[in-house]
Protein backbone atom coordinates (compact mmCIF):
# COMPACT_ATOMS: atom_id res chain seq x y z
CA UNK A 1 0.00 0.00 0.00
CA UNK A 2 2.72 2.47 1.02
CA UNK A 3 6.48 2.40 0.54
CA UNK A 4 8.82 5.09 1.87
CA UNK A 5 12.37 4.75 0.58
CA UNK A 6 15.29 6.73 1.98
CA UNK A 7 13.18 9.82 2.71
CA UNK A 8 15.03 12.78 4.22
CA UNK A 9 14.16 16.36 5.15
CA UNK A 10 16.58 19.05 6.29
CA UNK A 11 15.72 22.37 7.92
CA UNK A 12 18.88 24.46 7.82
CA UNK A 13 21.44 22.54 9.82
CA UNK A 14 18.86 20.14 11.31
CA UNK A 15 18.27 16.81 9.60
CA UNK A 16 14.73 16.25 10.84
CA UNK A 17 14.15 13.05 8.88
CA UNK A 18 17.23 11.03 7.99
CA UNK A 19 16.87 8.30 5.35
CA UNK A 20 13.70 6.66 6.65
CA UNK A 21 12.47 3.41 5.06
CA UNK A 22 8.95 2.20 5.77
CA UNK A 23 6.50 -0.27 4.24
CA UNK A 24 2.82 -0.62 5.01
CA UNK A 25 0.73 -3.44 3.60
CA UNK A 26 -3.01 -3.31 2.98
CA UNK A 27 -4.94 -3.96 6.20
CA UNK A 28 -1.97 -3.35 8.50
CA UNK A 29 -1.73 -0.94 11.40
CA UNK A 30 1.82 0.34 11.77
CA UNK A 31 2.74 2.78 14.55
CA UNK A 32 5.54 5.34 14.60
CA UNK A 33 6.80 6.19 18.06
CA UNK A 34 9.69 8.12 19.55
CA UNK A 35 10.51 10.97 21.93
CA UNK A 36 9.32 14.51 21.18
CA UNK A 37 11.30 15.99 18.31
CA UNK A 38 12.12 12.59 16.81
CA UNK A 39 10.76 13.60 13.38
CA UNK A 40 7.50 11.65 13.41
CA UNK A 41 5.16 14.44 12.29
CA UNK A 42 7.69 15.68 9.75
CA UNK A 43 7.63 12.19 8.23
CA UNK A 44 3.81 12.32 8.14
CA UNK A 45 4.03 15.69 6.37
CA UNK A 46 6.35 14.21 3.74
CA UNK A 47 4.04 11.25 3.15
CA UNK A 48 0.83 13.32 3.03
CA UNK A 49 2.11 16.11 0.77
CA UNK A 50 2.28 18.87 3.35
CA UNK A 51 6.02 19.07 2.80
CA UNK A 52 8.46 17.86 0.14
CA UNK A 53 11.39 15.56 0.90
CA UNK A 54 14.94 16.60 0.10
CA UNK A 55 15.72 13.03 -0.84
CA UNK A 56 14.09 9.63 -1.27
CA UNK A 57 10.65 8.81 -2.59
CA UNK A 58 7.14 7.81 -1.55
CA UNK A 59 5.02 5.33 -3.49
CA UNK A 60 1.32 4.64 -2.92
CA UNK A 61 0.03 1.35 -4.34
CA UNK A 62 3.04 1.25 -6.63
CA UNK A 63 2.66 4.82 -7.89
CA UNK A 64 5.37 7.38 -7.23
CA UNK A 65 3.60 10.18 -5.33
CA UNK A 66 6.66 12.01 -4.03
CA UNK A 67 5.85 15.70 -3.69
CA UNK A 68 2.17 15.30 -4.62
CA UNK A 69 -0.10 17.96 -3.12
CA UNK A 70 -2.38 17.00 -0.20
CA UNK A 71 -5.51 17.43 -2.36
CA UNK A 72 -4.08 15.19 -5.07
CA UNK A 73 -3.24 12.53 -2.49
CA UNK A 74 -6.73 12.86 -1.01
CA UNK A 75 -8.08 12.06 -4.46
CA UNK A 76 -6.01 8.86 -4.36
CA UNK A 77 -7.51 7.89 -1.00
CA UNK A 78 -4.97 9.20 1.53
CA UNK A 79 -6.54 10.91 4.55
CA UNK A 80 -4.85 12.25 7.65
CA UNK A 81 -5.49 13.95 10.95
CA UNK A 82 -3.13 16.40 12.62
CA UNK A 83 -1.20 16.53 15.87
CA UNK A 84 -3.10 19.70 16.78
CA UNK A 85 -6.71 19.15 15.78
CA UNK A 86 -7.97 21.19 12.85
CA UNK A 87 -11.67 21.87 12.39
CA UNK A 88 -13.68 24.59 10.69
CA UNK A 89 -14.76 26.41 13.84
CA UNK A 90 -17.86 28.14 12.48
CA UNK A 91 -19.22 25.13 10.60
CA UNK A 92 -21.45 22.53 12.20
CA UNK A 93 -20.23 19.05 13.08
CA UNK A 94 -22.16 17.70 10.09
CA UNK A 95 -20.66 20.21 7.65
CA UNK A 96 -17.14 19.62 8.98
CA UNK A 97 -17.44 15.93 8.25
CA UNK A 98 -19.26 16.40 4.93
CA UNK A 99 -16.18 18.24 3.67
CA UNK A 100 -14.26 14.99 3.99
CA UNK A 101 -16.49 13.43 1.33
CA UNK A 102 -15.65 15.93 -1.39
CA UNK A 103 -13.44 13.54 -3.36
CA UNK A 104 -16.23 11.12 -4.21
CA UNK A 105 -19.00 13.58 -5.07
CA UNK A 106 -19.86 13.16 -8.75
CA UNK A 107 -23.24 14.71 -9.46
CA UNK A 108 -22.22 18.20 -8.30
CA UNK A 109 -19.37 18.32 -10.83
CA UNK A 110 -19.72 19.33 -14.48
CA UNK A 111 -19.96 16.30 -16.76
CA UNK A 112 -17.62 17.83 -19.33
CA UNK A 113 -14.07 18.87 -18.48
CA UNK A 114 -13.14 22.50 -18.95
CA UNK A 115 -16.62 23.92 -18.35
CA UNK A 116 -15.30 25.65 -15.27
CA UNK A 117 -16.58 27.51 -12.25
CA UNK A 118 -19.73 28.90 -13.88
CA UNK A 119 -21.19 25.43 -14.45
CA UNK A 120 -20.34 24.46 -10.87
CA UNK A 121 -22.07 27.59 -9.62
CA UNK A 122 -25.18 26.82 -11.66
CA UNK A 123 -25.27 23.27 -10.29
CA UNK A 124 -24.99 24.63 -6.76
CA UNK A 125 -27.84 27.11 -7.34
CA UNK A 126 -30.22 24.86 -9.27
CA UNK A 127 -29.42 21.66 -7.34
CA UNK A 128 -30.92 19.07 -9.69
CA UNK A 129 -32.34 15.82 -8.37
CA UNK A 130 -29.06 13.95 -8.84
CA UNK A 131 -27.23 16.48 -6.68
CA UNK A 132 -29.87 16.34 -3.95
CA UNK A 133 -29.85 12.54 -3.94
CA UNK A 134 -26.08 12.41 -3.70
CA UNK A 135 -26.06 14.95 -0.88
CA UNK A 136 -28.72 12.99 1.05
CA UNK A 137 -26.72 9.77 0.67
CA UNK A 138 -23.56 11.48 1.92
CA UNK A 139 -25.41 12.95 4.90
CA UNK A 140 -26.66 9.49 5.82
CA UNK A 141 -23.12 8.13 5.49
CA UNK A 142 -21.74 10.91 7.71
CA UNK A 143 -24.39 10.25 10.35
CA UNK A 144 -23.26 6.63 10.39
CA UNK A 145 -19.63 7.66 10.79
CA UNK A 146 -20.52 9.96 13.68
CA UNK A 147 -22.31 7.03 15.28
CA UNK A 148 -18.94 5.30 15.69
CA UNK A 149 -18.29 7.74 18.53
CA UNK A 150 -21.39 6.77 20.49
CA UNK A 151 -23.28 9.73 21.92
CA UNK A 152 -20.27 12.06 21.74
CA UNK A 153 -21.10 13.71 18.40
CA UNK A 154 -24.54 12.68 17.09
CA UNK A 155 -26.44 14.82 19.67
CA UNK A 156 -24.20 17.74 18.64
CA UNK A 157 -24.49 17.18 14.90
CA UNK A 158 -25.79 20.72 14.25
CA UNK A 159 -23.56 22.46 16.80
CA UNK A 160 -20.73 24.71 15.55
CA UNK A 161 -17.35 23.08 16.00
CA UNK A 162 -16.08 25.95 18.17
CA UNK A 163 -18.61 24.98 20.85
CA UNK A 164 -17.19 21.46 21.22
CA UNK A 165 -14.78 20.19 23.83
CA UNK A 166 -11.20 19.56 22.78
CA UNK A 167 -11.76 15.80 22.70
CA UNK A 168 -14.87 16.16 20.54
CA UNK A 169 -13.01 18.37 18.07
CA UNK A 170 -10.45 15.57 17.75
CA UNK A 171 -13.29 13.11 17.13
CA UNK A 172 -14.73 15.38 14.42
CA UNK A 173 -11.36 15.44 12.70
CA UNK A 174 -11.15 11.64 12.68
CA UNK A 175 -14.73 11.43 11.38
CA UNK A 176 -13.89 13.87 8.57
CA UNK A 177 -10.92 11.73 7.55
CA UNK A 178 -13.16 8.64 7.48
CA UNK A 179 -15.69 10.46 5.26
CA UNK A 180 -13.03 10.47 2.54
CA UNK A 181 -13.36 6.64 2.50
CA UNK A 182 -9.60 6.40 2.82
CA UNK A 183 -7.51 3.62 1.37
CA UNK A 184 -4.75 4.80 3.70
CA UNK A 185 -5.47 6.59 6.99
CA UNK A 186 -2.77 8.58 8.81
CA UNK A 187 -3.59 9.39 12.44
CA UNK A 188 -1.25 11.85 14.16
CA UNK A 189 -1.61 11.47 17.93
CA UNK A 190 -5.41 10.97 17.93
CA UNK A 191 -5.52 10.76 21.75
CA UNK A 192 -3.35 13.82 22.48
CA UNK A 193 -4.79 15.78 25.40
CA UNK A 194 -7.37 13.12 26.23
CA UNK A 195 -7.93 11.54 29.63
CA UNK A 196 -7.83 7.80 30.26
CA UNK A 197 -11.51 7.20 29.47
CA UNK A 198 -11.36 9.22 26.26
CA UNK A 199 -8.16 7.45 25.24
CA UNK A 200 -9.79 4.04 25.70
CA UNK A 201 -12.72 5.15 23.53
CA UNK A 202 -10.39 6.18 20.69
CA UNK A 203 -8.37 2.98 21.13
CA UNK A 204 -11.56 0.97 20.71
CA UNK A 205 -12.55 2.92 17.58
CA UNK A 206 -9.13 2.53 15.98
CA UNK A 207 -9.25 -1.17 16.81
CA UNK A 208 -12.65 -1.45 15.11
CA UNK A 209 -11.33 0.34 12.02
CA UNK A 210 -8.42 -2.09 11.88
CA UNK A 211 -10.81 -5.04 12.23
CA UNK A 212 -12.82 -3.65 9.30
CA UNK A 213 -9.70 -3.82 7.13
CA UNK A 214 -8.55 -0.20 7.19
CA UNK A 215 -4.86 0.43 6.50
CA UNK A 216 -3.59 2.76 9.22
CA UNK A 217 -0.34 4.57 9.96
CA UNK A 218 -0.42 5.85 13.54
CA UNK A 219 1.69 8.27 15.55
CA UNK A 220 0.91 7.87 19.23
CA UNK A 221 2.70 8.63 22.51
CA UNK A 222 0.46 6.40 24.63
CA UNK A 223 2.48 3.24 24.32
CA UNK A 224 -0.06 0.89 25.82
CA UNK A 225 -2.37 1.68 22.90
CA UNK A 226 0.50 1.23 20.44
CA UNK A 227 1.47 -2.15 21.86
CA UNK A 228 -2.10 -3.46 21.83
CA UNK A 229 -3.09 -2.33 18.30
CA UNK A 230 0.04 -2.40 16.16
CA UNK A 231 1.12 -5.10 13.74
CA UNK A 232 4.54 -3.45 13.58
CA UNK A 233 6.22 -0.46 15.21
CA UNK A 234 8.82 1.94 13.79
CA UNK A 235 10.81 3.81 16.43
CA UNK A 236 12.42 7.14 15.53
CA UNK A 237 14.94 9.22 17.44
CA UNK A 238 16.79 12.26 16.14
CA UNK A 239 15.27 11.81 12.69
CA UNK A 240 16.58 8.25 12.34
CA UNK A 241 14.90 4.87 12.59
CA UNK A 242 16.44 3.09 15.58
CA UNK A 243 14.19 0.01 15.66
CA UNK A 244 11.43 -1.63 13.65
CA UNK A 245 9.43 -4.79 14.09
CA UNK A 246 6.59 -6.43 16.04
CA UNK A 247 5.60 -4.67 19.29
CA UNK A 248 6.87 -7.53 21.45
CA UNK A 249 10.36 -7.20 20.02
CA UNK A 250 10.49 -3.42 19.87
CA UNK A 251 9.47 -2.85 23.48
CA UNK A 252 12.47 -4.84 24.70
CA UNK A 253 14.97 -3.29 22.27
CA UNK A 254 17.85 -1.67 24.23
CA UNK A 255 18.04 1.26 21.79
CA UNK A 256 14.33 1.99 22.32
CA UNK A 257 14.62 1.84 26.10
CA UNK A 258 17.64 4.15 25.98
CA UNK A 259 15.78 6.65 23.76
CA UNK A 260 12.93 6.84 26.28
CA UNK A 261 14.91 6.83 29.52
CA UNK A 262 14.35 10.06 31.40
CA UNK A 263 12.08 11.35 28.65
CA UNK A 264 9.01 12.15 30.71
CA UNK A 265 7.78 14.48 27.95
CA UNK A 266 6.63 11.54 25.83
CA UNK A 267 3.14 11.84 27.30
CA UNK A 268 2.78 8.06 27.66
CA UNK A 269 4.20 5.19 29.61
CA UNK A 270 7.83 4.84 30.66
CA UNK A 271 9.83 1.94 29.15
CA UNK A 272 9.17 -0.16 32.25
CA UNK A 273 5.45 0.42 31.91
CA UNK A 274 5.66 -0.32 28.21
CA UNK A 275 7.36 -3.65 28.89
CA UNK A 276 4.61 -4.53 31.35
CA UNK A 277 1.83 -4.17 28.75
CA UNK A 278 0.15 -7.55 28.32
Amino acid sequence: MLRVQGVSRRFGGLLAVNGIDLELRAGELVSIIGPNGAGKTTLFNLISGHDRPDGGRVTLEGRDVTGFSPERLAGLGLARTFQHGRVFANLSVMDNVLIGGHTHLKAARPALPGIGALAELLLALVRPRSVRAEEAALRAEVTGILGLFGDRLVPRIDHPAHSLSYANRRRVEIARALALRPRLLLLDEPTAGMNETETMEIQQIVGELKAQGHTILLIEHKLGMVMRLSDRVLVMDGGRAIAEGPPERVRHDPAVIEAYLGNSATGGETPAEMAAVA
